[in-house]
């Protein structure tokens, strides 16, 4: 008669002879991707062999502002903020029948005369939250005079066994009615922020998730901001 060797790492035979895998052995068998801004909902019981999970949250980066000077003269926007990153091992067993996922949506757009939005946080249940980064202002007058416009402070970390803050807006420079250079955007743990010009033109875009929009620069004409990148939720299933 045939017989069979069965590892006892990952297999075990129960009480009825049958075959089994052992929970928690099998390592990660699947990732769920959550990209689009907005609510949405994890059911444990949709995974039955369910073990563990990781959990990787990307908050949201700040939109940018415009700008409109007068001919001639020069204004430059500082870059938004980039949004913040938290991950979390979690225990099959800590999680509830249904945990909330919140997806951040990238700060909005500017105009010529008021400031990006802020970028939505990102987060997994009570588990794990990372903040998203403030809008660059617009705070600077039309001008020829050399002047400064100071960045935007990155934010703070979240929650999470590992949380940091995203990156802060870069500050944006006028040296003359016809020179300077706008904010570049914020970093992102997953993405980049848009990057600062000295040419004339709308805010810049990131790359990826959650960096910040960098500033507009205007020379006498009419340009608008640009919005952070959208925020990010990755979910690891470990069976």
């Amino acid at each position: 008669m045939a017989s069979v060797c069965v590892c006892s790492d990952y297999f075990t035979v129960n009480d009825d002879g049958e075959l089994c895998l052992i929970p928690g052995r099998q390592g990660l068998r699947q990732i769920l991707t959550f990209n689009d801004p907005g609510t949405f909902q994890f059911e444990k019981a949709d995974y039955p062999w369910l073990a563990r999970v990781r959990v990787k949250v990307q908050g949201a980066g700040g939109g940018s502002a415009g700008a409109n000077a007068a001919t001639n003269q020069c204004i430059v926007r500082p870059g938004g903020a980039g949004g913040g990153y938290s991950e979390s091992l979690i225990s099959a067993s800590s999680l509830g029948a249904v945990e909330t996922i919140v997806v951040g949506a990238g700060g909005t757009a500017g105009t010529t005369s008021i400031g990006g939005g802020a970028g939505g946080a990102s987060s997994f249940g009570g588990f794990v939250l990372a903040n998203g980064g403030d809008g660059g202002h617009a705070v600077q007058d039309s001008g020829t005079s050399a002047d400064v416009s100071s960045g935007i402070s990155a934010p703070l970390a979240g929650r999470g066994s590992f949380a940091q803050g995203g990156g802060a807006g870069g500050g944006a420079i006028r040296l003359n009615g016809t020179n300077g250079i706008s904010g570049a955007g914020g970093e992102a743990f997953m993405g980049h922020g848009g990057y600062a010009r000295a040419s004339e033109g709308a805010g810049t875009g990131g790359r990826g998730f959650g960096g910040g929009a960098g500033g507009g620069l205007s020379y006498g004409g009419s340009v608008q901001g640009a919005p952070g990148q959208g925020g990010l939720v990755l979910i690891e299933l470990y069976g």
